[in-house]
């Protein structure tokens, strides 16, 4: 494997695990796709450092496991906006 593949999979995991980000979040900070946060995550970094991939990979499974509570909440937010918008437009008219 290349140097900068596993710096960057080591520089990827420490950001993963201080900031507690997302796959999603990680790809946007890098540069780089959300499938080559993962495969960086979870087959590179064992090979090179198997307890960073570990505790980078609880962080993703935390992050996995809690998505779709953002989601509907995202959902929601949504909604309650588009709701207040209505509402002030009527008042308006």
């Amino acid at each position: 494997m290349k140097e900068y593949i596993e710096e960057r999979a080591m520089a990827v995991a420490g950001y993963i695990i201080e900031s507690n980000a997302t796959v999603r979040q990680a790809a946007r900070q890098f540069g780089i796709s959300k499938s080559t946060v993962h495969k960086d995550i979870t087959e590179r970094l064992m090979q090179v450092n198997p307890a960073l991939a570990k505790e980078a990979r609880k962080v993703l499974d935390i992050n996995k496991s809690e998505r779709h509570i953002r989601g509907g909440m995202a959902t929601k937010e949504k909604y309650e906006h588009e709701h207040l918008l209505h509402a002030c437009q009527r008042a308006v008219s």
